[in-house]
């Protein structure tokens, strides 16, 4: 069973960075399509940004283009999101998932593995 553990949640000011990471374990790490998503309150969760299984292709959602950035560390087992330039209304809980499917998927319902998130809060 693979198993999403993320990290690097907190609380920042308007315009201050943040990295998150999830690490993974019991499965082979870059047989997966890795994706970010992101809960705000009252809102449904929404697509963030996607990476191959090679880290080749990459996806963003328009309003996190040019200011946040995806990679993967297959070696490893992590997944990262740097976030810049972060905003108020960037805050929301993000999870990492993981996807069998070959491309990057913005469609919740094609990952069938999740972390229990982290708490980002982007102060004005």
């Amino acid at each position: 069973q693979v198993q999403l553990v993320e990290s690097g949640g907190g609380l920042v000011q308007a315009a201050g960075s943040l990295r998150l990471s999830c690490k993974v374990s019991g499965g082979t790490f870059w047989s997966y399509t890795m994706s970010w998503f992101r809960q705000a309150p009252g809102k449904e969760r929404e697509f963030v940004a996607g990476i191959s299984r090679n880290g080749d292709v990459t996806k963003y959602e328009d309003s996190v283009k040019s200011r946040f950035t995806i990679s993967r560390d297959n070696r490893n087992y992590i997944l990262y999101l740097q976030m810049n330039s972060l905003k108020p209304e960037d805050t929301a809980v993000y999870y990492c998932a993981a996807s069998l499917m070959y491309s990057v998927q913005t469609d919740q319902q094609r990952y069938s593995n999740w972390g229990q998130g982290t708490q980002v809060t982007v102060s004005s």
